[in-house]
Formats: structure tokens, sequence, C-alpha cells
């Protein structure tokens, strides 16, 4: 980039402007922080309120620069240095490139405290998880594909996994191996931290910030939330539980004999998909306090994943569809599944549905140690508030639809069921029930004995797997109710 158009461009991930060296400390941090995050452009002679200022006595200066970045970084870095004239005065350039080295570090403050990364334009300390990330990164080895020798066969829900691969492939030994979900250590076989990770039977044992936190809230910040649930399904099968936590809010107050008007659910539905399953890929589950978050507020939908971007990534590489896989265990489970396509193309695609359907582009930012992306909504959707007097409810439509009639109940069940199965948790969550009714119940029990509905379980009809699917008969009943 021509340095003019350098200059007028903001401070960011890669470029930050200093006045003169009379405060090596900062300096120093950022070109650390270049380093170890994305590479990038350090400017010295331009002030705060971006005046070009100049450096005086530029080859001293640089020499004195040199020798700062020698005596006090280590490993050692060599960034370039140049001098460039702009409206007759000099300023330094030192650009610095991802190092294969990092993570680098303040010699002074030694490797635990004088790691640097950055942070959108600021520049932070690395904690030990997100310094060992970047040691990995450098040595391509990947925390989803670490051992974990201490587990067992035995440890992984093979028969949850071979649900979900029912119609792909069969899992035996062989077939495990292949997907990285088990591994040979010293002489046995184990589960790598990824099986664990997507169908660990105590996951939350192990990894116990590997869950999803979902919210409603009340307005447009987080100051009141009206409804909230906490998600510990397998990760493959987790972004339908989500998706069904926003279709819940989503539908409110709406007529159900309308749901399957798109305009009905206010959401751009697609989009969101996109947002949750990067979340569910891409998240450093290596970090400690910081599970995956949605929250939907009245004009907006915000989903939070732990960790930064990946070294050498930036959010405008994500915008031109670059894709760099911190999971490869659990990239290619989900590509297996059909859960992604081809790698990169959903970002992209989510920035042109947004176009499309005219909405404001999704925001992706680096906050605090997670990436957090936006989906702003076409109409706000607020939260309709219970009438003074009336009896508070819990949660989203507790029993709003549990006095439905039979009839109605049971038409309601197989529209929902109408484009794919679902279990009978999900069917009451987008019921807005708290349990199982006794509407509920008997509507259940009168779409199988009339064969509207049945198991996809057949033989296991108490299976923890079960879900309900419409029949034939059930679509054709749908359409004459039409």
């Amino acid at each position: 980039m021509d340095i003019d158009q350098l200059i007028q461009q903001p401070e960011g991930k890669q470029l930050e402007f200093k006045r003169d060296l009379s405060s090596p400390k900062p300096l120093l941090k950022t070109l650390v922080a270049f380093a170890n995050t994305a590479g990038g452009q350090l400017i010295i002679g331009i002030s705060d309120n971006g005046d070009i200022v100049g450096v005086d006595d530029p080859l001293t200066e640089e020499e004195r620069l040199a020798n700062l970045i020698a005596d006090s970084i280590t490993p050692r870095l060599v960034p370039s240095i140049e001098m460039v004239t702009v409206e007759a005065k000099t300023l330094l350039i030192i650009e610095v490139y991802l190092s294969n080295t990092r993570p680098h570090w303040l010699t002074a403050l030694g490797l635990e405290q004088g790691v640097m990364v950055r942070l959108g334009s600021s520049t932070r300390q690395a904690g030990l998880e997100l310094i060992a990330d970047l040691q990995r990164s450098v040595s391509n080895q990947y925390f989803d594909e670490m051992p974990m020798p201490e587990l067992g066969v035995d440890d992984v829900d093979i028969q949850a996994a071979q649900q979900l691969f029912a119609d792909k492939k069969q899992l035996n030994q062989q077939a495990l191996l292949s997907l990285k979900l088990l591994t040979q250590h010293q002489g046995k076989v184990v589960p790598t931290k990824g099986a664990v990770l997507l169908f660990g039977k105590q996951r939350s044992f192990h990894f116990n910030d590997a869950w999803i936190q979902c919210g409603r809230f009340i307005g447009i910040d987080r100051t009141n939330i009206f409804d909230h649930i906490e998600l510990y399904d397998h990760l493959p099968q987790a972004a339908d539980s989500i998706l069904l936590f926003l279709k819940k809010h989503a539908m409110r107050g709406a007529d159900f004999s309308e749901i399957r008007r798109k305009d009905v659910w206010n959401i751009p539905l697609g989009i969101l998909r996109e947002v949750v399953i990067n979340a569910l890929v891409h998240a450093d589950y290596s970090q400690r306090g910081m599970p995956i978050r949605v929250a939907f507020y009245d004009d907006r939908i915000e989903v939070e994943s732990p960790g930064l971007l990946l070294p050498g990534m930036t959010i405008e590489d994500m915008k031109r569809g670059t894709s760099m896989i911190r999971n490869p265990i659990i990239a290619r489970v989900f590509r297996e599944l059909d859960l992604i396509e081809q790698w990169g193309s959903g970002v992209k695609g989510m920035f042109n549905e947004a176009k499309e359907l005219g909405l404001p582009e999704p925001v992706i930012e680096e906050i605090a140690m997670r990436v957090r992306v936006t989906v702003w909504l076409a109409n706000a959707i607020p939260v309709p508030m219970p009438k003074k007097g009336a009896r508070a409810q819990s949660g989203a439509q507790s029993g709003a639809q549990s006095d439905q009639p039979l009839q109605t109940q049971s038409l309601t069940i197989c529209r929902m069921l109408e484009d794919a199965p679902l279990a009978a948790n999900e069917l009451l969550l987008l019921l807005g029930l708290n349990s199982k009714t006794g509407a509920f119940k008997r509507a259940i029990k009168e779409l199988m004995e009339k064969s509207l509905i049945e198991y996809t379980i057949p033989d296991k009809p108490n299976s923890r797997l079960q879900k309900y699917r419409l029949t034939e008969q059930g679509l054709q009943s749908l359409k004459d109710n039409s």
C-alpha cells in the first residue's frame, strides 16, 4: 500500500502509529504482538491526532531502535526498518511479519508474562493457554488431535456417532482411526481430545467449558434476561439445538399456522446457521472459563466463541473466504456430516446472503480473547411482556400452548416435523413448554396410533437418540389440512 494511503488508515490489528521513541516499552510490546499474531506495521513520527510530526535525527533513532529490538525481545526478532519522507518529514516504518519462531516475548518479563498478542488496535498479554496455542501453531500440532491416554474407547459415545453417520459409513475401529477420533498412543488405542469434544460421554468433566450458553434478553443489552438454556449436546447436534432456541423466540407471538412463511421467523436462519457452525468448529476449546455464548436481543443476535483468530488470520481474510482450521478433527467430522461445505465458503456466503436480504453486514470482532459475530435482524423482535396483573410465565411461552385443544396441538406438532425429525425435548422447546403436559402426551399418542408420526429408532423406543418423524400419511394429512 502507498505510504500516503497507509497513514490515512485507522489503527488496527496490523497497524499502529507512535509519535517518537520516548517510551520504548509499549512500542516493543506492539512489535512482539505483531510477530505473534498476524504481522503488522508500526510507523513512528505520527502524533495521536494523526498529524505528521516526523522523527528528528532518523539515522540515530533507527540505530537505537534496532538495538532495543535486539536486546529486548526473545527469540531474536529482525524486522524491516525503513525511512520514508512525507511532507518533508521523515517517518520510520517498522514492518514485522508473522514469525515462524513464535511465541516471542519481552525478555525482561519472561515467557509467562512477556508474550503479547494483538487484539484489534490494542496489545494484550497472552495467558498460558494462548501461549501453548501459539507454540502448537508453529509445530503444526492441533489441540483436538492430542491423545487422551487416561481414557479408553468406552469413554466415547460410539453409538451416538454411528447414529449420525448411519447413511455415510460404518464406524468400525479403522474408520475411527481414519477420522482421528481414535489414535495409537504408547502401544494402545485411545481417544483424541477431538473425539471427547465431539462425542465424549463425560465431555463436561474433561472440558468443563465446552458447552453452549443461550440467552434471550429484553431490549438491546444484557441488563435483563428473559429466557436461557445451557446445552451439552454432542457438538454435531448442538447447532440444531441452538437454532431451535433462536426459532422459539423468533416465532413468539406468531400464528404457528404461518410459521413456514419465511418472513414470520424474522431472523436470517441461513446466516445464523453458518455463524453457529463456525463457532462450534473453530472455538479454542483449550481456553478456560469461556463457553460458546449465543445472545438474542431485540435487534440482533450475537454468537461468541473462545479464542482469537489463528496466527496470520485477520477479519478481512475471513470476509474474503480465507480459511484456517483450528480443530481439524472437529472440522472433518462436520464436513463428512454435510454440516459444512467447501472450506472458507461459509463466511463469504454469509456476507453475500446478508446483502441479498438487504440486511446490514454481519460484524466480526475480536473482543477479550473471544471472536464475536453479530447478525442484525431485518425488524426488531421485542419480548412481549405479560400484562399487568397476569401470572408471570417461566421461560418463553410456558403453558401458552398447553391449553390448546388436542386437535390443534397435534396439527402444530406435525407442522414442526415437516422439515426434519425432532426429539421430544426439541418439540417442547418449540412449543414453549417446560415439561411434557397431559395434552402433549395425548397428542403424541394419538399421532402415533394414527400412523401420522413414527419413531426414527422403532426398535428402541426409549433410546436417548430417539426422535419423531412425519410419515407419508402424516404429510398427506398436513396437505389436506392446508
